[in-house]
């Protein structure tokens, strides 16, 4: 029973139910609008509570496990937030409403545009895009478009091979070829190949900064120099925006364009379908590219402005997720200029925590001072029998979350640990002791790590067979 799917465990015509049925008029409806059955599980309330209860402690989740997760942050989402967005006045009205009578959320809206473009330096932002990648694609269409109106013809975009593994393909379905710059031996963009591979044909670099590696470009102020002399642009790669907040700012780096992923800087849910927000902010010179309609105040009302001059159109339904920007504003006010700064600080010394604690027995891809994430190679335990992957699982018997396995690609048997600002120093610990004992597990018990995980719902499954012969039934 306990393994079993729910429509496995509701037998068909079973009637679970004390409540009489609805009385409903059919008379109307179209038949074939109309089903018999739709086949759906028959359980009674209970067991439908307890069968989801039971999944739910099955999962990891923020709230209960350590989320060690580098490069897609699963950051605690403060429950004030979770509240706030599920306020009426946000969540039970309609984007088809009237202005007036939704003139809160646009001010919430117009609201946080003006803190991040505070925070980034950007002039203007667009909140449609669901996600980073979407934002990504967004901010490549503007740069696009803005090389066009110039009548510029470039044809490639240059991706260091640091870079999250969305960005070259945003720039490929915006039909650039790519250029990889590789990185130097300190895990930063090579200079002098960036200088041989830049010319007028250059559309843009796509640039996360600190890149992949958790490392920060030192050489930023360079790099758009290179960029801008040839007339090419600076696209940012918000995800690691974490230990910058109150720091530094986008736009003295000299980018024109950003994507912020609101969930891993901004506490907001996960993921595009979880829901997500990857607001995209522009500089003066693309703010009259920005996908229309963008929220505007005159005097005291708030209102849509759909003249935006050179707008690539909209690259979502409305106006994007409101929920999740609802908890990303909160999130701000909560915090404040002095709260942001402390979590750009807590999240660099946590990472650096770690990173001195462990590198004695795991390799650092660099040596240098890491920023909110810290990259280990394995290759040393690999070369005593156990992989970065046996690691990882070994880690749920732990009750910590696997941190991510196998990327950035540049570093053999990568993983990549993320702690964020919110973990105690007592979970730091307990996580570098496990990183500890698992090493010494390699040479008394291999056995134990690679049959791991043994205390999870799902044990170690077949990759390979998983990928070839998925089971779809369900």
């Amino acid at each position: 029973m306990d393994n079993q799917v729910i429509f496995e465990k509701g037998q068909r015509g079973r009637n679970n139910s004390y409540i009489a049925k609805p009385k409903i008029d059919y008379q109307g409806i179209p038949r074939d609008f109309l089903r018999d059955s739709l086949d759906l599980p028959c359980l009674g309330e209970l067991e439908v509570v307890r069968h989801y209860a039971g999944l739910a402690r099955k999962n990891f989740s923020v709230d209960t496990n350590f989320y060690p997760l580098g490069s897609c942050t699963m950051k605690y989402n403060p429950k004030i937030n979770e509240y706030l967005s599920g306020l009426s006045g946000f969540c039970d009205i309609h984007p088809d409403q009237p202005q007036d009578s939704v003139q809160g959320a646009l001010e919430v809206l117009f609201n946080l545009e003006q803190m991040l473009c505070e925070i980034t330096g950007m002039k203007r932002f667009t909140f449609q895009p669901s996600s980073g990648a979407q934002g990504e694609l967004t901010g490549m269409l503007m740069i696009n478009k803005c090389h066009q109106a110039n009548k510029s013809k470039r044809n490639k975009v240059i991706v260091p091979d640091s870079a999250h593994g969305t960005n070259p393909a945003t720039a490929a379905m915006c039909g650039y070829e790519i250029v990889v710059v590789p990185s130097t031996a300190d895990g930063l963009v090579d200079i002098e190949k960036l200088k041989r591979e830049v010319d007028e044909s250059t559309a843009a670099i796509m640039l996360t900064n600190p890149n992949t590696l958790g490392l920060f470009e030192e050489n930023i102020l360079d790099i758009a120099r290179i960029i801008h002399d040839k007339g090419g642009l600076l696209y940012y790669d918000g995800a690691n925006f974490n230990p910058l907040l109150g720091i530094t700012k986008i736009s003295l780096m000299g980018f024109d364009v950003i994507h912020l992923n609101l969930h891993k800087t901004f506490s907001t849910p996960h993921g595009c379908g979880g829901p997500g927000a990857g607001a995209v902010g522009v500089s003066e010179r693309l703010a009259e590219f920005l996908p229309a309609p963008v929220v505007v105040k005159n005097g005291g009302k708030y209102s849509f402005d759909y003249r935006v001059k050179n707008s690539i159109g909209r690259v979502r339904s409305f106006y994007g997720n409101f929920g999740v920007l609802v908890r990303a504003y909160a999130y701000l006010l909560r915090l404040g200029s002095e709260g942001l700064l402390a979590v750009a600080q807590n999240s660099v010394i946590n990472a650096n925590y770690i990173m001195a604690s462990l590198k004695d027995i795991y390799q650092p891809c660099s040596a240098r001072t890491c920023m909110h994430e810290v990259v280990f190679s394995c290759v040393k335990q690999k070369e005593r029998g156990a992989s970065a992957l046996d690691i990882a699982k070994r880690l749920i018997d732990f009750d910590i979350h696997p941190p991510t396995m196998y990327f950035p690609m540049i570093v053999k048997e990568a993983l990549m640990v993320e702690p964020t600002e919110t973990e105690s120093k007592d979970t730091l610990d307990y996580f570098i002791k496990c990183m500890r004992d698992i090493d010494k597990e390699i040479d008394a018990d291999l056995a134990k790590l690679k049959d791991a995980p043994s205390s999870a719902a799902v044990k170690r499954v077949d990759d390979v067979k998983a990928a070839r012969s998925p089971n779809l039934k369900w």
